[in-house]
């Protein structure tokens, strides 16, 4: 039971480091450790007045750099699905709550990234890491209702 919830704050605190980096590219390894600096003229209004960018669609373009990143979203914010699933009590609607755990870190998350110069938050990929944590989620229900032996 400890290893589930070290693995679960492990990936809470590894998600909020790339987060918290600027100007990442996940196809180019050696930005994953570029130093943090804040955007100290950004306010929590700024970032989430209606039409500001947090709301509106990406502004780069689709190449390998996105699918990459999307991928990376998709799969992580799928184990974290997981390890929230199964850092839980055993009780009804444990699949959804597990899903809302996710969704609230993700919006928290991407509001955290509109603060940092180089990476921006978007609404959209709120959608995305609770799309993956969705998927992860049905997979597992899946594969315990067709008798998969898999972790309780």
């Amino acid at each position: 039971m400890i290893l589930k919830r070290v693995l679960l704050v492990l990936l809470l605190l590894s998600i909020s480091k790339f987060s918290h980096t600027p100007h990442l590219q996940v196809t180019e390894p050696s930005s994953w450790t570029n130093p943090s600096v804040w955007d100290h003229s950004a306010t929590l209004w700024s970032v989430l007045h209606p039409g500001s960018e947090f709301f509106t669609a990406y502004s780069y373009g689709f190449n390998v750099e996105f699918i990459v990143r999307k991928i990376a979203h998709l799969s992580f914010f799928g184990m974290l699905g997981l390890l929230f699933y199964w850092n839980l009590k055993k009780q009804s609607y444990r699949y959804i709550k597990a899903w809302l755990c996710v969704a609230a870190f993700a919006f928290i998350d991407e509001v955290h990234q509109a603060f940092i110069i180089g990476r921006d938050g978007r609404i959209i990929d709120v959608a995305v890491d609770s799309l993956g944590a969705a998927i992860a989620l049905y997979l597992l229900y899946r594969a315990r209702r067709t008798n998969i032996r898999v972790p309780k």
